[in-house]
């Protein structure tokens, strides 16, 4: 007779970390693009580091976790930020041309479409996760939007509107967080 050996899982919750490096680097720069504050250091150091390489992590968390899901968002947001600093430093260094309105515009819009997806994912999941996810996707075409029109209303929108998404994420990291401490909820998730 065959003994089956079976390991369990210990490891802590790879989300909140992830989902607290999307949330506040998302609500940081949408306070720029509400127009309250200029991009500057700050936000783009928060970019490489906290929205950068803890979702990347998260991410790889996820995956020895063996969630797809986890794994996918965390690692591909977290490229998504060292992505768009190197986008805004680049060209500010000298090493390549900026990128062009059509490439951003492009850009933010390919991101939208990944997030539309993502979305649709969630509905298998709860209801604070499917809040971050809708309002992630409509961020980013609006976004794409105002980049396409040159409109300063739309991107002030748009930062309204993100300072709302990254708070979402802040919440669910927070209450996931708060949830597991207690063993009981504190905060809801639906």
């Amino acid at each position: 007779m065959a003994e089956t050996t079976q390991i369990a899982d210990t490891t802590a919750n790879p989300a909140p970390l992830g989902l607290l490096g999307f949330g506040m680097t998302t609500v940081l720069l949408n306070v720029h693009n509400a127009g309250i504050m200029s991009l500057g250091t700050m936000i783009l150091a928060m970019g490489i580091f906290y929205g950068g390489m803890a979702q990347i992590f998260a991410g790889w968390m996820e995956w020895k976790k063996g969630n797809t899901f986890g794994l996918t968002a965390f690692a591909s947001y977290g490229l998504f930020w060292e992505t768009l600093v190197f986008l805004i430093l680049m060209g500010k260094w000298g090493w390549f041309d900026a990128a062009s309105k059509t490439g951003m515009v492009a850009y933010l819009f390919m991101w939208g479409l990944f997030t539309f997806v993502m979305w649709i994912a969630t509905l298998k999941h709860n209801r604070a996760l499917q809040v971050v996810f809708f309002t992630l996707f409509i961020l980013f075409w609006l976004l794409a939007i105002g980049e396409a029109t040159g409109s300063a209303t739309i991107t002030h929108i748009a930062g309204w509107e993100g300072i709302f998404c990254g708070f979402s994420a802040v919440y669910l990291a927070l209450a996931q967080v708060l949830n597991e401490t207690y063993d009981k909820v504190c905060l809801p998730v639906g």
